[in-house]
């Protein structure tokens, strides 16, 4: 029988104290105790009648918990794994722990955890972070509760297991009252005691999730809902049962048409009639089958398309890693551009961000969009100039299933739906065909878009960036881009300056990209004697930051001997500054000296004229002075 209840705090102190006595180490992370195959069949065969009663509702446990990071472990007696399921990424990470079928989870095998604890204590547990032993398991919150018998004997556990962060009281609720419902089917599978613990089960699991989900019978009438189907559709908790679903659901006679096949709906993109208006969901559908084989209806389970689209892009790579910490540079260009870009940083107002190519254009929007209030949502990019013209319209707003031979069945989002809530980077924005700029101007002016082949109007809330290395009022001229989509991106201007007008910065680039590149590469970086330096900081850069980048890249992969490359550096052509630098020394200096050393030459080369060595340098007289007061020149 079950112990009476406890302090947690007492519970785990005792555990942790079990622990040690096992020879457990804080640094373990698999479990000491593994079946082999042969005796895993034992062990399932063993326990058949458990795993086959207590499937469906793992099942359905796992059909409601689904996309909300939980897995599901069930476990014999002794606290061995007999079945775990759930969300893929969560199951991945627990089986790179071992956490599998077979792996024994009591205290003597990994120490404190929910499943070894419940099965001590003899009652329902909560382990969560740190109240675990061994610290591989601090990322977890597990809530377990034993099974018993009729006779009372302890027979296996039920756990949820899932982030931390997820950490919350009703989760053990959840796992009792699947126990419950478990030795209730144990008893008796026809009991109406079963039934009625069933029904509180599947309410206490609907209203504890984060998607919206609703039964319906087939006559289309609404049997229950969960709390999040009443906030997505905007009405009072307790509004929906009783009512037709077809009030609700935009084409649910269509829908259930396919469920009734009997079959599975999955990500149907859905209008769904709100309080306040109809609105985009993902939709799922599922039949209500009955022992017989009968249809008595369907269970549906929809969320927002925006996390939808959030998901989506946290799993493409479609996110902004940079910010603007990550920007290198002290010179008075870089810093006007920063702040500059840093104030406008949360205005909703378009920004056309200008530049030669490789001057870092990308970096300064995703820095942008970090820096604002949109940065929890996706920033999603699309070169204007990578996609052909005949594809960049279904690119940017989508199409619907059959607008063209080869569409994906059920449509596809296009940038702007990804983007919404977050911002659509533009990138080389000049070169977008004049037909598609026209299009641009009205999805920019109207507020929403209609995919291709399609006919409803889209609402999305999107801040737009765009950039180009392109004079775009030269192509204006020239016929080849809108004045009135020019002046509707160039809301808020950006001009980045090329590295040859930051040349302070240049030094410090080299120091980065060194060791970034050496990180990389697994190599040792290498010194950079005087002389290569000197043309290093003096060389024009056309291709600006990203081909000092590359250059930095070869120079480490080659460990500093350039002779192996045909096209090394000291082949490229000669600055064009008046001051000629010279050196018959190999010997090794630091940045510093070599920065030292190359303001000394253009103070001699300039007869120590400051305003004409600032010019012949690059930088402002300001930032003249203040690198001779740092170096120690009079």
């Amino acid at each position: 029988m079950a112990r009476k209840s406890r302090k947690q705090e007492e519970i785990i102190r005792e555990s942790h104290e079990r622990s040690k006595s096992f020879g457990i180490t804080r640094d373990q992370q698999f479990p000491s105790l593994l079946l082999s195959a042969a005796e895993k069949e034992i062990l399932l065969e063993e326990n058949r009648d458990l795993i086959e009663v207590a499937g469906p509702f793992l099942k359905l446990l796992y059909n409601f918990l689904e996309g909300s990071g939980f897995i599901i472990v069930l476990t014999d007696k002794n606290g061995c794994i007999l079945n775990v399921s759930g969300d893929a990424d969560t199951v991945d990470a627990a089986t790179g722990l071992n956490m599998v079928v077979g792996a024994f989870m009591n205290e003597k095998s990994i120490g404190t955890n929910a499943m070894g604890t419940a099965l001590n204590e003899n009652a329902p547990v909560q382990v969560s972070a740190s109240e675990h032993f061994i610290t591989a398991y601090h990322r977890w919150t597990c809530s377990a509760a034993p099974i018993h018998d009729e006779e009372g004997s302890i027979i296996g556990t039920v756990n949820l297991t899932g982030s931390r962060e997820l950490v919350h009281p009703h989760t053990l609720g959840l796992v009792v009252a699947a126990v419950s419902a478990i030795e209730n089917e144990l008893k008796n599978l026809k009991n109406e005691a079963r039934l009625r613990e069933s029904v509180q089960f599947i309410n206490q699991v609907m209203d504890s999730l984060s998607l919206a989900v609703l039964s319906v019978n087939n006559q289309g009438m609404i049997t229950t809902a969960n709390k999040m189907a009443h906030k997505y559709l905007k009405l009072p908790n307790g509004q929906l049962p009783g009512n037709q679903v077809r009030n609700y659901i935009q084409g649910f006679d269509k829908l259930i048409s396919v469920v009734a096949e009997p079959g599975i709906l999955l990500d149907e993109d859905t209008l769904l009639n709100t309080s306040t208006g109809a609105e985009s969901f993902s939709l799922n559908a599922y039949p209500i089958t009955l022992t017989d084989g009968k249809i008595e209806g369907a269970v549906i389970s929809f969320r927002e398309m925006k996390r939808v689209y959030k998901t989506v892009n946290k799993y493409t790579g479609m996110h902004a890693r940079y910010t603007f910490e990550d920007l290198i540079g002290e010179s008075d260009e870089i810093k006007r551009v920063t702040e500059y870009a840093k104030a406008v940083a949360d205005s909703p107002s378009t920004v056309l961000i200008t530049g030669e190519s490789g001057t870092g254009k990308e970096l300064i929007a995703q820095s942008m969009h970090n820096h604002s209030s949109r940065a929890e949502n996706g920033f999603v990019a699309l070169n204007c100039g990578a996609i052909p013209p005949s594809l960049i319209e279904s690119e940017l707003f989508g199409y619907d299933e059959g607008a063209f031979t080869g569409a994906f069945k059920g449509g596809r989002p296009g940038k702007f739906e990804l983007a919404n809530g977050g911002t659509l980077f533009l990138d080389e924005i000049g070169e977008m065909p004049t037909d598609m700029q026209v299009k641009l101007l009205r999805a920019l002016q109207e507020g929403n878009i209609t995919r291709v082949g399609g006919s409803k109007q889209i609402p999305v809330d999107v801040r737009i960036i765009a950039a180009t290395n392109k004079n775009l009022k030269e192509e204006i001229e020239k016929g080849n881009f809108r004045s009135d989509l020019y002046y509707r991106l160039s809301v808020i201007p950006i001009h980045l300056p090329a590295l040859r007008e930051r040349r302070e910065d240049i030094p410090l680039l080299i120091s980065y990209f060194l060791n970034l590149k050496s990180v990389k590469l697994k190599k040792t970086a290498p010194e950079i004697e005087k002389d290569l330096f000197i043309r290093l900081t003096w060389y024009e850069w056309p291709g600006n930051i990203r081909e000092l980048e590359n250059f930095i890249e070869k120079y480490v992969n080659l460990s500093g001997d350039l002779s192996f490359d045909p096209e090394t550096f000291s082949q490229q052509k000669e600055s064009t500054i008046s001051v000629k630098f010279t050196s018959d020394s190999n010997e090794i200096v630091t940045l510093a000296e070599a920065e030292r050393n190359a303001i000394l030459i253009a103070l001699e080369s300039t007869s120590r004229n400051i305003s004409h060595t600032a010019r012949a340098l690059g930088i402002s007289r300001n930032a003249l002075y203040e690198k001779m007061k740092r170096l120690g020149i009079n």
